[in-house]
């Protein structure tokens, strides 16, 4: 039986491993292009070390992917530390170079001038596309770099929405950018971090919100260990009856973040074709260890 969930929990690990990597890719690219189309043309920089890196390239005129790379390695380092070490850094590290080499890359390809130079097309869309690139990324288990990796620990450890995490810790790269380009263009890049912060809420199923999950099983041994070894989840059982049938049964408990629950689910019917999964939404979990996963990345 041991085996079995060995072999269960190795399967998952190697699908799941490329369907991240497939987010993680994706994700990339869309924020390089979202850099070359709708930011870059009009010195849009709503925060971030993309935000920067446009600034610094308006003044030098050195490449935007070149300085986004350079910036982002104390960054990451910050990253390694609080965000799960070599398996943060590994997607991390993927991300940072796709999307870097590929803000310069794609300018080679794109038109300079963007497609558009209306400016609040450009601060609208760039805030959709942006917030689904980063959205895919963070399903994918990983961050963009930049100030996303200081918004993520800040998250994690304070439980505040990651649209509001972008706010703060973005603004001031928006300030610097008023005074460089003007409070006008600074306004239209509080538009597109607003909307980016949204959008990545809504397509993360993701860390902004916790998931509860209530599991009757039979089998609360075998789905345990099999959830444990696949999400490293703390879980809390207790015994139960059926009121109708008067059967035993075992009520797990345990709390997790949206990405992971499409993966409980599928864990606990393969183990347990018979469990019954309830899902339910929290803010913030907060102290204690049992039932608590403190960070996605582990």
């Amino acid at each position: 039986m041991i085996q079995k969930l060995r072999n269960l929990s190795a399967r998952y690990n190697l699908r799941f491993t490329l369907q991240n990597f497939l987010l993680l890719t994706i994700g990339a690219l869309m924020l390089a292009f979202n850099v070359n189309f709708f930011l870059a043309p009009v010195n849009l920089a709503p925060g971030g070390v993309s935000g920067t890196a446009i600034i610094i390239n308006a003044f030098t005129g050195w490449p935007i992917g070149l300085v986004m790379l350079v910036l982002n390695i104390p960054l990451l380092a910050l990253g390694f530390r609080h965000l799960g070490r070599y398996r943060f850094l590994v997607r991390t590290v993927y991300v940072v170079i796709l999307y870097s080499l590929g803000v310069d890359a794609l300018a080679h390809w794109l038109p300079a001038e963007g497609l558009t130079d209306d400016l609040m097309l450009n601060a609208l869309y760039g805030g959709v596309l942006g917030g689904l690139g980063t959205g895919l990324i963070y399903r994918g288990r990983g961050t963009s770099g930049g100030t996303g990796i200081v918004g993520r620990v800040l998250q994690l450890r304070t439980g505040i929405p990651l649209s509001q995490v972008f706010m703060f810790t973005d603004g001031g790269v928006v300030l610097v950018a008023g005074l460089v380009f003007g409070w006008k263009m600074a306004l239209y890049a509080l538009v597109t971090l607003f909307i980016w912060g949204v959008a990545t809420d809504n397509v993360l199923e993701g860390p902004s919100v916790v998931r509860t999950a209530l599991i009757v099983t039979d089998r609360p041994e075998d789905v345990s260990h099999t959830l444990f070894a696949r999400l490293q989840l703390g879980i809390t059982a207790w015994p139960a009856r059926g009121m109708f049938t008067a059967s035993k049964h075992t009520v797990l408990f345990c709390t997790l973040n949206r990405p992971d629950v499409n993966i409980l689910r599928s864990v606990v019917t393969d183990v347990d074709p018979h469990a019954f999964i309830v899902i339910g939404h929290g803010h913030q979990a907060i102290g204690g260890i049992v039932g608590r996963n403190t960070d996605p990345n582990d």
